[in-house]
């Protein structure tokens, strides 16, 4: 039995294969995913080459005191926004050994979202270590909680080997 769909895994065992050819590590910051892009990589052997760690932060608290987001950002722009994504996916970076580095920050559902930033909305960025960054703004529409989580999840995975080149 995998734990996730069969696309995710592909995705997941190609970063593994690959970043472990080209010994790339990688770190993630993670809000509204709570862990799952980190435990989709940790699914596939030998991922202990590759993943150096995994950042929870589903609070705001989390994010300034683990990541060094700038509260200052967090009340200007909110959680869910490009300018948080870009600053959890630097402060992954800043506090690992890894090369590249992942963050997602969105509004799940079913509550919690508004007119602003409707729930589907979910801001994905990827950077690597030499500056280069990708920011995505995710529009999926009402997928469900388990289904917009998902599609983050597969969305980061293909945006890290985008990154890495």
């Amino acid at each position: 039995m995998t734990v996730f769909p069969p696309e995710i895994e592909a995705l997941a065992s190609r970063i593994v294969s690959e970043f472990t050819q080209r010994n790339l590590k990688v770190a993630t910051a993670e809000s509204c995913t709570g862990g799952l892009i980190a435990g989709a990589l940790t699914e596939i052997s030998g991922s202990s080459a590759v993943v150096d760690r995994g950042f929870v932060t589903y609070s705001n608290r989390a994010k300034v005191e683990m990541l060094g987001v700038d509260e200052a950002v967090l009340d200007s722009f909110g959680a869910v926004s490009r300018e948080t994504a870009l600053q959890m996916v630097a402060g992954a970076l800043r506090r690992s050994g890894a090369d590249l580095a992942v963050a997602v920050t969105g509004v799940a559902g079913p509550t919690g979202g508004s007119a602003e930033k409707p729930v589907g909305l979910v801001h994905i960025a990827a950077r690597r270590r030499d500056g280069r960054v990708i920011h995505r703004e995710m529009r999926y529409g009402d997928l469900g909680r388990s289904g917009i989580r998902l599609a983050t999840v597969r969305t980061a995975l293909q945006m890290l080997i985008e990154a890495a080149g």
